[in-house]
Formats: structure tokens, sequence, C-alpha cells
């Protein structure tokens, strides 16, 4: 383990599209980034060319599939293994999927992939976050969530069924688990604002890369034509706030382009937030690690 106090950025999804992106900005700016990835060959590109960013050539991608809880527990060891303290951890990864796939530990693989697996992750790695900024400024340690405008296209979230079972549908299961990233981060901030830490969503943008590969034929037909961004703009509002003094003086914010955003309604209301927190918490403990 290294006890090196150079600042530690924790990146998932780190492999490919806006993440990878992420990664290796950091690295060029001296954050000894962490990544992770599923895909071992894309994962060992990454890696090369996150090293060859950083002045000191440091960086690593370690493999989890986070729609699994117990790699996102294993990962959370491997990551404790290499360092003593985290500044950074950006729960990027996630995606779209055009079908209903329950994983081997019984949990719907879109939403254990887009929430549940950075939730479980997130809180395993609560010591290193907190070790990082215990003597620091209020918001130099920074958690961020990569959410997306689909948060905002649900009028209403079901606490008893989180991953839609009774009613599933690629849309809503994409939209509910973004939903759930923002929910997550109104959670975070109350939660660790005595230790100082910080937690933001960010909602990129439509972006050109592989997301859109996994997603539904008609999502892909809707979606060929629309203007997106290049992976480097959708990843500029994360880079950002990684060090932005904007990103001390809040938490809990829903951002887009370097702006504060109207989040959905219902991440407002704590009663939400902290059933959602429960009904997390829940879903998680039921895999029986």
């Amino acid at each position: 383990m290294s006890s090196t106090k150079a600042r530690v950025a924790v990146v998932t999804g780190a492999s490919s599209g806006i993440g990878k992106q992420v990664a290796l900005a950091l690295a060029a700016q001296g954050w000894r980034v962490i990544g992770t990835g599923r895909d071992p060959a894309r994962s060992t590109l990454a890696e090369a060319e996150v090293r060859a960013a950083s002045p000191g050539g440091a960086g690593v991608l370690l493999r989890a599939d986070l729609s699994l809880m117990a790699q996102a527990e294993r990962l959370a060891q491997d990551i404790a293994g290499l360092t003593d303290h985290v500044d950074l951890l950006v729960n990027n990864a996630g995606g779209m999927t055009d079908r209903l796939v329950m994983t081997a530990e019984g949990l719907e693989q879109n939403f254990a992939g887009n929430h549940l697996g950075p939730f479980l992750l997130t809180d395993r790695l609560l010591p290193l976050l907190r070790a990082a900024a215990a003597g620091k400024p209020h918001g130099t340690v920074r958690i961020l969530n990569t959410a997306s405008d689909a948060s905002e296209m649900v009028p209403a979230i079901n606490l008893d069924d989180l991953q839609n079972l009774e009613n599933w549908s690629t849309g809503l299961a994409y939209c509910t688990g973004k939903l759930a990233n923002v929910l997550f981060t109104r959670g975070l901030a109350d939660r660790l604002a005595a230790d100082g830490i910080v937690a933001h969503a960010v909602h990129p943008g439509p972006v050109d890369s592989n997301f859109f590969t996994y997603a539904p034929t008609d999502t892909q037909e809707r979606t060929r034509d629309i203007q997106k961004f290049t992976e480097v703009e959708g990843a500029d509002t994360l880079v950002w706030l990684a060090d932005a003094p904007e990103a001390a003086q809040t938490s809990g914010a829903y951002w887009f382009q370097r702006q504060v955003r109207p989040p959905n309604p219902l991440t407002e209301d704590k009663a939400v937030v902290e059933r959602f927190w429960a009904e997390s918490q829940r879903l998680v403990a039921h895999t029986g690690r």
C-alpha cells in the first residue's frame, strides 16, 4: 500500500467513453488515477493511455463488473490495497440495455450496474474518502456521479419496486437508474456534510460514444441524427468539478455544462430520498454477500 499523499482519483467506467476522457484529463493534471473497466482488452489499452498522459507515468485500471455486488466489494478491497486515501470518486460506469436480465445475485442487471454497484462501492470506499478529507478544507474531497437528463423524464419512482420488475421496460429501467444517481447524490450530500465531503451529479448530455451501441434498436434509431457531444465535451463538467471552487460551495447539486440544472422534483423530497436509501440498502443486502 502506498502512503503517498498525491491526490488519488477513482474513476469507474474508465476503459472507454467519457470515463476514459475523465481519467486521461485527471492523469494529465497530475492525479494518480485508479480506473475501472469490464472489458479486459479495452482496459489494457486505456491503462497504457492513462499512464502515458500522467507526468509520472502513474495509473492503473482494475477489472470489475459493478452490476455484481461481489465484484463491487472486491473492487473496493483492491483499491484499498493500492492507496490509503481517495480524494475523488467518479461513479461514471453505467449504461442502457435492450432486454431484462437478472444477475446471478438476483438483481436486475441494468439497475444494479447503474446504481446498486456504485452505491455499494461508494459505501466501502468511505473510509478512504474520510481519510483524505481529514484536516482538509470543506469540499476538498468529492464524489461525482454521472447521471443523465433521463433522470428528469419520470414523474414518479416506485419505492416498493426500485427495479421495476412488475412493470419493466428498457426506457423506464434506464430513467429510473439515472434518477437513482441523483437521489443517491442527495443522500450522500446530507450524510457526508459533517465529514467535509461533497457530492454532485452530472448530466453529460448526449455523447457520441459506444453508449448507444447497447441501447434498444428504437432508441438507436431515434437518437441517430441528434446532435451529440464529443467524448471530451461530455467529460468536461466532470473534469471541471474535480477542482472547481464552485463544487466546494455546495453539495447535492445536479450539473450540466458547468451550470447547476434543476433536477427532478422528486430529489427535493427528503422522505423520498430516505426511503430510496433504505430500499437501496435492502437490495444490496439481499444478495447475501
